[in-house]
């Protein structure tokens, strides 16, 4: 049986409550119960036992990382829970260092990761579909979903996570399409991660 971490990056504003990402949360959840997975979860904006969460990751067959586009990034509480965890784990449970050795220090630089399995990104984001992979839109310049993610793929490569096909909800402010967004999620899952398990 595959273990699945799933982690909720949200946080919480006014305007943007969190009841969306916990939505996709909730709907994942209940598609791994139903196919007999193990499933682990984390809220970066509550508390965490850092030790803790590191034997998370290496539980995990399956990373699942829901969360808010924020800034062009992730959310404040989601990169501190990045910074504790993953530099507790970076020096021998989760990594080697960064990967390099004594004997060719300019060589392998971020390949010292330690895990074996696989993660997975969704996004909720108030741009809309139509200003990525277009060059004719000037704010992202032709820049694809993942152009923009690029630095958390970086993130996950360095401890030796294979990605899986990233999911998007776009313009979920200004124009949502929340039924679509859901129907299209849990057919993404099915599709890029129950059958590639």
């Amino acid at each position: 049986m595959k273990n699945i971490l799933i982690i909720n990056g949200h946080q919480y504003y006014p305007f943007a409550e969190g009841k969306l990402n916990q939505s996709f949360v909730e709907k994942l959840s209940a598609q791994l119960k139903e196919a007999n997975l193990n499933i682990k979860t984390t809220v970066t904006q509550n508390e965490y036992n850092v030790d803790e969460e590191v034997e998370k990751f290496l539980w995990a067959d399956v990373v699942f990382l829901q969360t808010p586009l924020n800034w062009m990034g992730i959310t404040w509480s989601f990169k501190k829970y990045m910074d504790d965890v993953f530099t507790a784990g970076m020096m021998g449970k989760l990594s080697q260092g960064d990967g390099r050795t004594s004997e060719a220090p300019k060589k392998n630089y971020g390949l010292g990761g330690l895990l074996k399995g696989k993660y997975m990104m969704s996004v909720t984001a108030n741009a809309p579909k139509e200003s990525f992979n277009n060059p004719e839109e000037a704010f992202f310049a032709g820049k694809s979903e993942d152009d923009l993610l690029l630095p958390m793929h970086l993130n996950f490569k360095w401890f030796g996570l294979e990605p899986l096909k990233t999911f998007f909800a776009y313009d979920v402010m200004k124009n949502p399409d929340i039924e679509n967004d859901f129907a299209r999620f849990e057919k993404h899952i099915n599709e890029e991660l129950l059958q590639k398990l």
